[in-house]
C-alpha cells in the first residue's frame, strides 16, 4: 500500500472532479499495486471494493456453458471495476481480473456509498461512466459477432495500448484467442497480416505497435464509437486514447 500524496498517474473519474470532492474521494482511498493475473472477483461473488485503475488494465470476462471466457469490458485509467455497487447491487455479473500490472486506487464499499452521498459531482460522474459501459456492451457483443478476427484484433490491440506505458506487450496466441473468443489459428492468422503489413512485430509472444495510425485504420469501426461515446458523456478535458 502506498501513500495518494505521492501518486503520479490519475484515474480520469476522479481527477476531473471539483477540488473538495476529489480530495473527500482519495481520502477514502488506498493506492495498491495489483499483478498480472490477479482475480479480483468472480461472478457472483459480493464485491467489497471498487477500484480505480491509475496504470496498468483490468478485463470483465463471462462465459457460457463449459466454454471459455470471453473478454467483454477492458478497463483502465479512464473507468472503476465493481461498478454495480453505484446501483446498490452488492454482487458481480461478471470476473474481474488483471490484465496490465499497475497500480490502482481501492475503495471499500462502505465508503463509495458514503461517497455516493456526500459528492454530488462524484455521483454524477459515475452516473455517467455506467451510461458509457451500458453503450460499451452490446458494441463487444454486436463487434464479436459481425467484425473479422483481424480489425477485431487491431481494435483490442488498441485498446490496450491506450490503457498502458509501453509499446511492447505479453500477449500469447491463446491468451489473445481467449480474449476474442476465437480459435488459435485465426489469431495467428490475423496477427501474420497486421505483421506483414508492419502494423505491428510480433516475436515469442512479445506485440510491439510499430505504427499506431496504421492500427487505427486497420482496426473496425467500434474503436472509436467507443471514444465517442467516453468523450460525449464524460467531458473532462482527457482522451483515453493518445494523440
Amino acid at each position: 500500500m502506498k501513500n495518494i500524496s505521492a501518486m503520479h498517474a490519475v484515474n480520469w473519474l476522479i481527477d476531473g472532479l471539483p477540488s473538495e470532492e476529489q480530495a473527500r474521494v482519495l481520502g477514502r482511498c488506498d493506492v495498491v499495486a495489483l499483478t498480472f493475473g490477479d482475480v479480483l472477483f468472480e461472478a457472483g461473488q459480493v464485491i467489497r471494493h471498487v477500484y480505480f485503475p491509475l496504470d496498468g488494465f483490468i478485463s470483465q470476462m463471462t462465459s457460457l456453458d463449459d466454454r471459455r471466457p470471453l473478454e467483454v469490458a477492458l478497463m483502465g485509467n479512464e473507468g472503476m471495476v465493481g461498478e454495480t455497487l453505484i446501483l446498490g447491487v452488492p454482487t458481480a455479473p461478471m470476473r474481474a481480473i488483471v490484465q496490465g500490472s499497475g497500480q490502482v486506487l481501492r475503495m471499500n464499499a462502505a465508503d463509495l456509498k458514503q461517497a455516493l452521498i456526500e459528492c454530488h459531482y462524484f455521483l454524477q460522474t459515475l452516473n455517467r461512466y455506467l451510461y458509457v459501459i451500458m453503450r460499451q456492451l452490446p458494441q463487444m457483443a454486436a463487434c464479436t459477432h459481425f467484425h473479422e478476427i483481424q480489425p477485431r484484433l487491431a481494435r483490442w490491440l488498441l485498446m490496450t495500448h491506450d490503457r498502458s506505458s509501453t509499446d511492447t506487450f505479453h500477449l500469447t496466441h491463446q491468451f489473445l484467442a481467449g480474449m476474442l473468443g476465437v480459435r488459435r489459428s485465426g489469431v495467428t492468422i490475423a496477427a501474420r497480416s497486421l505483421q506483414i503489413r508492419k502494423l505491428i512485430d510480433y516475436r515469442r509472444g512479445e506485440i510491439t505497435v510499430l505504427n499506431r495510425r496504421g492500427l487505427e485504420k486497420a482496426s473496425c469501426t467500434c474503436y472509436q464509437a467507443l471514444i465517442v461515446d467516453y468523450d460525449k458523456q464524460l467531458r473532462h478535458g482527457q482522451r483515453i486514447n493518445r494523440n
